[in-house]
């Protein structure tokens, strides 16, 4: 049987280990094991890279402790507004959503995107008509309502700027999953609420091909975190798949150049999760901390935070 694999993230940028209560952190790790494995039981009965990381985002997106879906943040008009992409390393087909509210589901949106319509991205209204069309679920905005997200936009109004951070450290809300299937085909996908108290219809890197999300049989599949605005300046998720097809770099090193030089150098911040052809998988991250988790068909399940 040939090696697969699979990594998802929750985002990058963590509480302080004193803020992260016990009840907190077992809710965190609860949600990112059961969205791993609920990924990797499809890879380990033979299914697609692709099926396995829009279910394991899925599952991310229904659980309210992520920036993403259900537990996106408000912004500025106190809406939901959310983003996610999705792609196929088999073929570089890739789907992808932004601008829209009270879709449960982005990540299954960005993937009828990409199977049922001649587009690569659609964006709030039409977005929106296309997800009726497909009849995918829409909730109500009581759905997606969370008080510590509420109270997230409360201080940021405040403060009169777009908030980072939850009140205790930097926390770039996005979640996100990487996977190698029997077949040899890789696949990625991303998805967010972006920023607390964004405006003007800001979109980060999280739906941008090539910028938060990419994937190619020939090198890796990546998903990105972080703050969106440096990771589309040097479009970070292709960046690495380019250095492994033209410079000939290993993941690791890779992931290690672009990750801990590259945006260092011009003051980015986050993470990200990579997995490739052979089944490596790494998870660097230049931030406090990154929402955390990989399995592969010869390793055990492992989770973390710091």
């Amino acid at each position: 049987m040939k090696k697969f694999g699979i990594a998802i993230h929750g985002g990058a940028g963590v509480m302080r280990r004193k803020d992260l209560t016990p009840d907190k952190e077992k809710k965190y790790r609860e949600g990112l094991s059961r969205s791993l494995m609920t990924g990797y039981e499809i890879l380990e009965q033979g299914g697609s890279a692709l099926d396995a990381v829009e279910v394991s985002v899925r599952v991310l997106e229904d659980h309210d402790s992520f920036n993403a879906g259900r537990g996106a943040v408000f912004n500025h008009e106190g809406k939901h507004e959310m983003d996610a992409s999705i792609m196929d390393g088999a073929n570089q087909i890739a789907g992808a959503v932004c601008s829209v509210h009270n879709v449960r589901n982005p990540v299954l949106l960005a993937k009828e995107i990409m199977l049922h319509s001649e587009h690569v991205m659609l964006c709030g209204d039409g977005a929106e008509e296309f997800a009726r069309e497909r009849k995918l679920q829409f909730e109500d905005d009581e759905y997606f309502f969370t008080q510590h997200r509420f109270d997230q936009l409360q201080r940021a109004l405040g403060k009169k700027q777009m908030q980072l951070d939850d009140g205790s450290t930097k926390k770039f809300g996005t979640v996100g999953a990487v996977a190698l299937d029997q077949s040899g085909n890789l696949a990625a996908a991303t998805s967010t609420g972006g920023l607390t108290n964004k405006r003007f219809g800001r979109v980060g890197d999280s739906p941008i091909i090539g910028a938060g999300t990419y994937a190619n049989n020939q090198s890796c599949a990546i998903s990105c975190t972080g703050h969106g605005e440096y990771f589309l300046r040097i479009m970070v998720a292709y960046d690495i798949h380019a250095l492994m097809q033209y410079k000939n770099m290993k993941l690791k090193e890779a992931c290690e150049y672009v990750v801990m030089k590259k945006l260092v150098d011009i003051g980015g911040e986050g993470g990200l999760i990579a997995i490739d052809h052979l089944g490596n998988i790494e998870t660097p991250f230049n931030s406090d901390g990154l929402y955390r988790a990989k399995k592969t068909s010869d390793t055990e399940l492992e989770i973390d935070i710091y």
